[in-house]
């Protein structure tokens, strides 16, 4: 949502929003990162803006701007971590509620559905979200929040943002629904403009880009929904530190080049990948051969580094995949400058049951890449010379 402080282009609000000089003594170019715990008033409850860092810091309200600019937001909220975040959320909710949570989602938040919330007082459904009319069909009385991702973690699935707020506030206006946008960033994807209520980002993530920070953000238009959530961030107190936003108010100045590079990255290694015979699929979204491209078009304005595929092979085949590769590093997490590649069923979603794994598809050859910034042709290298070690040349 534009204001007299946001600019018309993404890259413009993520390196001026927020930043501007003349609100710090001796008009400091870059963001200071201000580490004191609390401020001085001029008399008993009476400050200038600040009295507690828990309560707001200056160094985390820069970043919270801007991040908002960058969702089309009018509030944005850091919390110390993407689970952070999502725990603050559903204490937005009474004892007793219903959740509705897409069933291919980040481990973490199917673990903490599964786990934490479902035996703190909330009802959790799991459904296949890429219908809208799962969603609808779910929906209860006590139904108070739907939960979805698009693209989904790990199997690249996406969910009709605009159909799916259509038919949720159809059947109760005062559902929320919430939108991971982790996996696109907001400089392809902004799902408040298709209806959701809120937006939750692991700034961990592309947002920051650099595997140095963990960090969460929230993002809504809701000014109702943002107080609340800005009490609970006050009353919980799972905040960032002012050293962990300045270094995602870094970061973050670099996100729209680095998304188009890892945009062009991960379309040419998928396109190449596809026509290998040693691997059974292929799953990026901007491929012609993804079952929803017709939805990604619509909804995106480009895709994220993240490719999942399937190797022919078994477990012993993605081991020795893994072991043979010499630029991609083996590791948990995404989005950063360097290329990551990880096995979902041993490693991030590992804490997701096994019925649950294989009933989405969660196999033992499925590898999930994360493709970074390094040039494509070494990329493409590292992964043919890593299935010829475990699947054996071509023939």
């Amino acid at each position: 949502m534009m204001d007299s402080s946001t600019f018309p282009n993404f890259a413009t609000n993520a390196i001026h929003v927020g930043h501007e000089c003349e609100q710090w003594k001796g008009n400091t170019v870059v963001v200071p990162i201000s580490l004191g715990t609390t401020f001085k008033q001029t008399q008993p409850g009476v400050h200038s803006g600040y009295d507690y860092s828990r309560s707001g810091n200056p160094t985390r309200d820069v970043l919270e701007k801007c991040l908002a600019s960058l969702e089309d937001a009018k509030h944005g909220l850091a919390f110390a971590s993407g689970l952070a975040a999502t725990t603050t959320l559903t204490h937005l909710l009474p004892t007793g509620s219903h959740v509705i949570c897409m069933d291919d989602v980040y481990g973490g938040t199917n673990r903490y559905m599964n786990n934490v919330a479902s035996r703190n007082g909330l009802e959790v459904t799991f459904v296949d979200g890429t219908d809208y009319a799962n969603v609808t069909a779910a929906i209860k009385p006590n139904t108070k929040m739907v939960w979805i991702e698009s693209p989904t973690n790990p199997l690249l699935k996406l969910a009709d943002i605009r159909a799916i707020a259509d038919a949720v506030h159809g059947a109760d206006p005062n559902i929320i629904l919430v939108m991971d946008n982790t996996f696109m960033s907001p400089y392809f994807q902004r799902p408040l403009n298709f209806g959701a209520d809120i937006v939750l980002h692991s700034a961990t993530k592309y947002i920051n880009g650099h595997t140095d920070v963990v960090m969460g953000v929230i993002m809504t238009n809701n000014d109702e929904l943002c107080k609340q959530i800005k009490y609970l961030q006050n009353s919980m107190g799972a905040v960032p530190s002012p050293f962990d936003c300045f270094l995602v108010n870094r970061g973050v100045k670099t996100l729209a080049v680095r998304m188009k590079e890892h945009f062009k990255n991960g379309l040419f290694i998928a396109e190449c990948l596809e026509k290998d015979p040693r691997i059974e699929t292929v799953i990026f979204p901007a491929l012609p051969s993804h079952p929803q491209h017709e939805l990604y078009l619509r909804q995106c304005r480009g895709c994220s580094g993240m490719i999942t595929m399937r190797i022919k092979g078994d477990l012993e085949s993605s081991k020795k995949f893994f072991e043979a590769l010499k630029i991609f590093v083996l590791a948990e997490s995404l989005g950063g400058y360097e290329s990551l590649a990880e096995h979902p069923a041993l490693m991030t979603h590992a804490s997701v049951p096994k019925d649950h794994r294989d009933m989405l598809g969660i196999s033992d050859n499925l590898i999930r890449l994360s493709v970074g910034l390094e040039d494509k042709e070494d990329l493409l290298e590292d992964l043919l010379q890593a299935l010829t070690a475990s699947v054996g040349p071509i023939v």
